[in-house]
């Protein structure tokens, strides 16, 4: 499904509400839309552009960019244009259509003890802000950095005064807020089991969700006192650091639209390239670049540069980033990654060169593709048969994980020019309960399995005219599992819209494919798509027939047949016959 939080939702749910949304009244209702035939045309909401390659289905109920391939129902949009979260758009939509999100839903997701976990975390933030105004040394120290109060404020920069039980002290004032705290990650515990504030002495950088809401904090020592110059909030029921940005919120409310992200590794470099006016800036909270901040900072951005020291270090962090975003580097989608001399951080370089500095730094990155085919080649003569090999096969696995598209094309010709040899095309990968591999390969001209897949797309209620057992079931062709998920899935939820059922496979890597295919406009109408539908089927049919032919004679060739095998291949063959 589209998201973690789509499994807490029922399909009947989600299908309902997307039935009862109208996509183009949605979509109209922040981009100027016109009609073209059947659909609706704009330029792309999400990239720049001056001839409109951005429609919208109302009969699929979807939308598509065909310029950097934007897509998705009701729900995507609202995710991607109003930068929701997937339950916040689903109950926007829910709103819209008079609906109840199930009851247990949002309990689980806004009880009261999570509303006061909120609320304690703020309150803890607000006090770090007023101790800050009461601390010279903390002043000191953020003047020293060039930190004014404007972005003290925009970043709701605190301090946490130095002792053992200040924040405890003041708003720990009952059991309930004390555990409060604690669950908030505020507070730790010494062998003896005695609580004390787990942030002392430090210039405290609160963490804001998506929505703006504290959710956990960073600290930085002041002194040179023992200890780790920068100390994180534990996970919680509210903080994972592999899923959140520092200063995502921050350049979402200081850009209308973001072109681009800058990751940075540190809560200060975020903060002074904000001061110089670079406000597309944010970190990794003390972690890897992991796949979920690649999705959270493409679903934000179009072009992601990634700030690494130069030294080993810095390029194996670069590598990890890598790794995390090729799967996600659909069309419209660049990565770049910038290496700073030894003994440099974004904070040094922008206050020693200012913005214009660093954005000369940034036009210098190294693209995603040229750093991927330096990296692995790097220990590779390519100049013999041995070193192409090696480049090939580090490269292959690597590059069958980028979708469908222009980049993966281009990725692949690029390995042919170094090694002379060509990674496989991207297939479409079906999923299924017992991890079977399925794929549909790509073929000059549209396979009897892209046809009936195309078709199903299209209209999905006509998968309700085939019914099970499917005679194709056994025919040994890349796709027909999947072909036959498409018809069980329809069966199952006979009034699923196309854009729903994109939403089904949207974490799966035939999404790709199946998009594109959606997106196409097929011709004739409904009654001509059922009768090309049925004669594809009683193709896959008699194609299966042939097939079973053929393994039963070469078993008469090698082994004989028994009398029950002579039946099946005397009423096959009289089948064959009379189709003919």
């Amino acid at each position: 499904m589209l998201s973690p939080a789509m499994v807490r939702l029922s399909d009947a749910f989600i299908d309902d509400l997307l039935a009862r949304t109208d996509v183009v009244e949605v979509i109209g209702a922040r981009v100027p839309l016109k009609r073209k035939g059947r659909e609706y045309s704009a330029c792309c909401p999400f990239h720049d552009e001056r001839t409109p390659s951005f429609y919208v289905s109302p009969t699929k109920q979807f939308y598509h960019c065909f310029g950097c391939g934007a897509h998705g129902t009701a729900i995507s949009f609202l995710m991607n244009y109003d930068r929701l979260e997937f339950l916040d758009a689903v109950e926007e939509l829910a709103r819209r259509a008079g609906m109840e999100v199930p009851r247990e839903t949002r309990q689980r997701n806004q009880d009261h003890d999570t509303r006061d976990l909120y609320a304690a975390l703020d309150a803890a933030s607000r006090y770090f802000q007023q101790q800050l105004l009461a601390s010279d040394k903390a002043g000191r120290y953020l003047k020293q950095r060039g930190i004014d109060a404007d972005q003290r404020a925009r970043f709701a920069i605190g301090y946490a005064p130095d002792g053992y039980a200040a924040l405890k002290d003041a708003l720990a004032t009952d059991e309930r807020r004390a555990k409060l705290l604690d669950r908030a990650g505020l507070f730790s515990k010494n062998d003896r089991g005695h609580v004390y504030d787990k942030f002392r002495d430090r210039v405290m950088f609160p963490i804001f969700d998506r929505r703006g809401r504290v959710i956990a904090f960073g600290g930085r020592i002041l002194g040179h006192d023992d200890g780790p110059k920068y100390l994180n909030s534990p996970e919680t029921a509210l903080f994972h650091k592999g899923r959140e940005l520092y200063g995502l919120w921050q350049a979402r409310q200081a850009n209308q639209t973001l072109q681009r992200l800058i990751v940075v590794e540190g809560y200060m470099d975020v903060v002074a390239l904000f001061q110089h006016g670079l406000s597309q800036a944010v970190a990794t909270l003390g972690t890897a670049t992991t796949p979920d901040h690649a999705e959270l900072l493409f679903r934000n951005a179009a072009d992601v540069y990634f700030c690494f020291d130069g030294d080993d270090a810095g390029r194996r962090a670069a590598w990890k980033a890598l790794e995390s975003v090729l799967p996600r580097m659909k069309e419209g989608r660049q990565a770049f990654f910038l290496f700073l001399p030894d003994g440099e951080d974004p904070d040094t370089i922008v206050r020693k060169e200012g913005a214009s500095g660093f954005e000369a730094r940034l036009k210098q990155a190294t693209p995603l593709s040229e750093f991927f085919f330096d990296t692995l080649s790097k220990d590779t003569n390519l100049a013999t048969l041995d070193g192409k090999a090696r480049l090939a096969e580090r490269a292959r696995p690597m590059l069958e994980r980028i979708p469908e598209g222009a980049f993966a094309d281009l990725m692949q010709q690029q390995l042919t020019r170094l090694a002379g040899t060509r990674a496989p095309s991207p297939a479409i990968a079906s999923h299924s309960s017992s991890g079977a591999s399925r794929s549909l390969a790509p073929a000059p001209k549209r396979s009897l399995i892209r046809s009936a897949i195309g078709l199903l797309l299209q209209k999905p209620a006509m998968a309700l005219q085939t019914e099970p057992p499917y005679p194709f079931a056994d025919l040994r062709q890349p796709g027909v599992p999947l072909l036959i998920e498409l018809l069980e899935l329809v069966r199952q939820r006979p009034d699923i819209t196309t854009g729903a059922l994109l939403e089904h496979y949207a974490e799966h890597e035939e999404l790709s494919a199946l998009q594109r295919m959606a997106a196409q406009t097929w011709p004739g109408d409904e009654n001509g798509w059922l009768q090309e539908l049925h004669d594809v089927i009683m193709q896959l049919e008699r194609q299966t027939r042939e097939q079973r032919i053929g393994e039963l004679q070469e078993k008469q060739r090698n082994h004989g047949l028994d009398d029950v095998d002579k039946y099946e291949l005397r009423m096959l063959l009289q089948a064959r016959a009379e189709r003919h």
